[in-house]
């Protein structure tokens, strides 16, 4: 038996603000998605055009307050080819949320609260 990695969720509270941080933070672009019927809920699934790995936005519509993310302990990591220009748009976006300079990484958080690591290809 062989698992495969296919995606991880993330539930958003203001879909379209999400898709676009995500394009521009990250170049994350949607590939397909699922409305309801009745239009309870929209799936995004972003992805970066390089691997199969996708993120799933997923948009509730009776959603009425911002999640909670408690401690926040869970992250999404991704790598990128040039962390000096990644770095500037970031800070220009104004979502760093954590840096570890000895470690050579940093975080950014989304417009729902939740973190994402950055790290430079090895």
């Amino acid at each position: 038996m062989k698992f495969k990695l296919e995606h991880n969720n993330f539930n958003v509270f203001d879909l379209e603000k999400s898709l676009a941080f995500y394009e521009k933070a990250l170049g994350l672009r949607p590939v397909r998605t699922k409305k309801a019927e009745d239009g309870s809920f929209i799936l995004v699934f972003l992805g970066d055009g390089v691997t199969e790995h996708q993120v799933e936005l997923t948009w509730l519509r009776d959603r009425k307050e911002p999640y909670n993310l408690g401690d926040n302990e869970i992250h999404l990591a991704l790598r990128v080819d040039d962390m000096e220009a990644a770095h500037k748009l970031h800070e220009e976006m104004g979502c760093i949320c954590f840096e570890n300079k000895a470690m050579g990484l940093y975080f950014i958080s989304d417009p729902d609260g939740y973190w994402i690591e950055i790290l430079p290809t090895r």
